[in-house]
This record gives C-alpha cells, structure tokens and sequence, in this order.
C-alpha cells in the first residue's frame, strides 16, 4: 500500500544526536517550522550515538594530541585546538539553555565533570608535549592547563596509571581540569523527547527512507518504509537533511545531486576493554590519552577513559579497530561493496594504494587476542589482570574518501557537510569529532539550507539568546566568553576542582 504525505518544510533522516540537534535548533527558533525524523531502528540513538558506542569524552582538543601536528622544524599546530574548542563551547551553550529553560531537568543525566589528560613517555614526546603545553597555554581559551613530568603529581592525577612505575621513567603529562565527559546517548533521547512532547514533531521509528527524488524545482520526494508494515509512504519536503551516521553515504549517493562525486566510504569497527572490577573503577577519575602508535589511524589514539553510563561511573581502555564491510553496527555486510560506485572508483583505489600501512595496521588489530590488549592496556595499567577486563564491542564509523587531484582519493578522519548547491540536500558524512560539536554542525546546515531565515532579525535574536557565541569568535571576546562560560558550568553542574 502506498500513500503520499506533504508539506514538510524540512524532513531528518536518521535518529542519531545530529537529526536531534538540528530539528531542535529550528523548533527553538521558529516553532512553525514542519519537521519529521525518520529511524530505521526501533529506538532513537542507537547507533553512533549510543553510550556504548560514543567515545563519551566532551571533544575540546584538551587532551587529544592528533590535533596538534608538529612540523619538521618542531613547531606545533595548535589551529585545530582552537577550532574544536570553539565549537563544543557552542553545545555547552546550548545544552545549558535547554537546562536553563527546564527542558532538561537534571545535567548530570548526561555531563559530568572529568579532567582530561594528555600522558606521554621517553624524551622525544615529552619535548613535544612540552612545546604543545606552551603553545596552547598562552591563549586565555587554554590559560588553566596544567603541565607536569613530576611522578608526584601525576600520581595525584592518575593514581592508577602511575602505580609501580620505576621512578626513573621519562614521562610528562597535561591536565585540564574543566575536561567533560558526555553520556550522548542520554542526552539525545531527552532531544527526542523535547521535540515530542513539546514541538509534537513525528519521529517514526522502524521507518527506512529508502530513496530521495526532486519533486520539481523547490521540493524533494522520500520514499519511505515501514518496517512493520512493508507500507510505502512518500513524503514531500523542501529541505533533507541525511544524518543517518554510517548509512548516510548509501543514501546520498542515491540522490540527484553532483556534489556526491567522488565520495566513498571506510568502515572500521571500534572495540573497548571495559572494566568489570569496581575496585580498580573506583582508583580512576579521568580520560587519559596518549600517542597513537605507528601507522595507526587518528581514531585509534590510545586512552583510559572514566565515563558515566546509566548514571554509573564506568572504566574502558581502546579503541581498537575491527573491520566490517557494514557501514552501521545494525548494517548490512553489502554496505561497502554496494557503495562501490563508477564515479567514486579512483577515489577508493587512490585511498587504498596510498593507505598500505592502515591496512597492515587493521589487519594486525583483528587478529589481535584478548592477551595481545591486554599488554596494550598494560602500557597505562602495569599490572592490569586479565580476568578484570572484558571486550565490548562499539559502534561502526565510515571514514570519508574523497576525490584529489593528485592521489586519486584522499581518507579523511573529520566530517564533511555535502550539500547541493541550493542547500536544499544536506549530508554529513564522517566521524570525527562527531557528537561533541553537533550543534556547531548542525548550526552551519542551518545556515546552508535556510539562508535567507538566517539572515532575519527573528532568527539572529533567537540564535544569540540560545547560543551566544553562535556566529562569533570565542579570541574577539574574551571576558564576555568566560562570563558566558562560566554560567554554563554553574548550570550544567559541572565542577572543575578535582
């Protein structure tokens, strides 16, 4: 049976935090504004941005040392730092409106406060971290980190990282204090409730948007399934927004636009030991992430990391990488192979010959055992027992493969806001950082779809009020950011005196 519904000013495809996010920003704005989200599972957020399979850490460039690259004559990179920083300020802004506004009653359902820090050994990386150290802490974003190679101190941060080191052993860490760690699942569900229960937006789970056409100059069709029923309904709308994590790529390339060319996608699974000992739980309050090792992806950086899930603390080390051909967890093993197209062949082969080493690293991770991780972990914890740890499998992430000029393709580790060139499309593709900065993402599809909305004196007020650094740089304005910001953690209860 099939049937057509119309008029949508804008139609969310995926029940991740970013679908969430955006849908919310608009609602907030303009409550008029006709929105309908569509999950192919039977629940919202249980994919990427599912507890388990979430990093948890409130992405700020605090701690994640791949973010700061040093070039051959030893200076460090710290622009990517300042770039993330800004846009999780951006969700911490905003979530603090949804608390302020009672929308979400109690913080601590999905953020807590943990230090973040970046622990590094032997010489050579301790001159790195030293110069990183002195790089970013002379901007006022970055002025309370702390800096230290005393074994003393560390063990006062770190107690059970430092515990039987030799104290000959060369080592160095920062710390800021103001670190988060984010239970995204939570939050996104308390999103979807919001817009339910205040904005009465639909969101149809066991639905499956199965392909997106034009329906003449202004609007587009999505063809739509119901997964219990086999019933097909098609949908107008101005505006699709594809958030659909790994299975955005397949839907986009379905979709009569140019700017899909090119892209493909890399799948890799992510793997946690997680800790089943509540004693050595309870040693560790922090997230703790070193250098990834040799020919490792960015994803891959190595950390031991406190987090709180189901509003229990809880103890994991990894990532490590597994492979699939599924582009989602709940996916299909023809995911890679069907998303294998004429137009984005060179871009693959470029990729996959340029990228010999990241296939040798894949390979040797899932051939690992459970002792090959535990000797991993016993980099952080040197006396780390086996029956305490146990493998846990998180979730899927599609890198992006892009077309180059002079490699064919290039993979990238961030994201990419694929648009057609009216914005009535928008696609994010990528992982990285991910659900930290969704709300400085989605801010920017707001700003390719709807223009002309922006530019409106009703739109700017709504935005300011709700983000105030919204469309402003956090270096312009420094007292008027750490008054913002400190509100922010009175009202998120977050507290930075570990």
């Amino acid at each position: 049976m099939n049937s057509t519904n119309r008029d949508y000013d804008l139609i969310c495809v995926g029940g991740g935090i970013m679908s969430a996010s955006l849908a919310l920003i608009l609602k907030l704005v303009d409550p008029e504004i006709q929105i309908i989200i569509f999950e192919r599972l039977e629940k919202v957020s249980q994919e990427s941005t599912k507890a388990w399979n979430n990093a948890g850490t409130g992405h700020s460039a605090f701690c994640e040392l791949n973010y700061t690259p040093q070039d051959e004559q030893g200076k460090v990179d710290i622009s990517k730092p300042i770039e993330i920083f800004q846009q999780f300020e951006k969700s911490k802004q905003f979530w603090s409106h949804l608390v302020h506004q009672k929308l979400i009653e109690d913080p601590k359902s999905f953020i807590h406060s943990i230090p973040h820090h970046a622990w590094v050994r032997g010489k050579e990386d301790v001159d790195f971290l030293k110069k990183r150290f002195e790089a970013m802490s002379d901007l006022f974003m970055f002025d309370s980190m702390k800096y230290s190679e005393d074994h003393k101190i560390l063990a006062e941060w770190f107690p059970l990282i430092m515990e039987g080191r030799s104290e000959d052993e060369i080592m160095a860490a920062t710390r800021m204090e103001m670190g988060t760690g984010v239970n995204f699942g939570s939050l996104t569900k308390q999103l979807y409730h919001i817009l339910e229960v205040n904005f009465k937006v639909p969101i149809l789970t066991e639905h499956e948007v199965l392909d997106i056409d034009p329906d003449g100059p202004e609007d587009w069709t999505v063809e739509v399934k119901n997964l219990k029923t086999g019933d097909k309904t098609y949908y107008d709308a101005e505006h699709v927004f594809i958030g659909a994590g790994g299975g955005a790529l397949p839907l986009l390339q379905k979709v009569e636009i140019k700017e899909k060319e090119g892209y493909g996608g890399f799948p890799v699974s992510g793997q946690w030991l997680f800790c089943k000992n509540r004693k050595v739980i309870d040693q560790h309050h922090a997230k703790v992430y070193s250098k990834a090792g040799i020919d490792a992806p960015p994803m891959s950086i190595p950390h031991l990391d406190a987090r709180y899930i189901k509003e229990k603390k809880e103890l994991l080390f990894g990532p490590f990488a597994g492979f699939s051909t599924k582009f989602l967890k709940e996916g299909s093993i023809l995911d890679l192979p069907k998303s294998i197209k004429l137009d984005n062949i060179p871009s693959i082969w470029g990729v996959f010959w340029h990228n010999l080493p990241l296939t040798k690293y894949l390979m040797q991770q899932v051939t690992m055992t459970h002792e090959d991780r535990m000797e991993d972990l016993r980099v952080f914890v040197k006396h780390a027992k086996a029956e305490d740890w146990e493998l846990k499998i998180a979730g899927q992430r599609v890198q992006i493969i892009k077309r180059d000029r002079e490699e064919g393709g290039l993979l990238e580790f961030g994201t990419d806001v694929v648009h057609s060139k009216d914005g009535k499309i928008t696609a994010l593709l990528g992982a990285s950082p991910g659900a930290s900065t969704a709300v400085h993402i989605m801010l920017e599809v707001i700003k390719i779809a709807f223009p002309e909305r922006v530019k409106t004196e009703k739109y700017q007020e709504k935005l300011k009020s709700m983000i105030p650094f919204w469309n402003r740089d956090i270096q312009d304005f420094e007292a008027e950011f750490r008054k913002v910001q400190a509100e922010n953690s009175e009202t998120l209860e977050l507290d930075a005196s570990h």
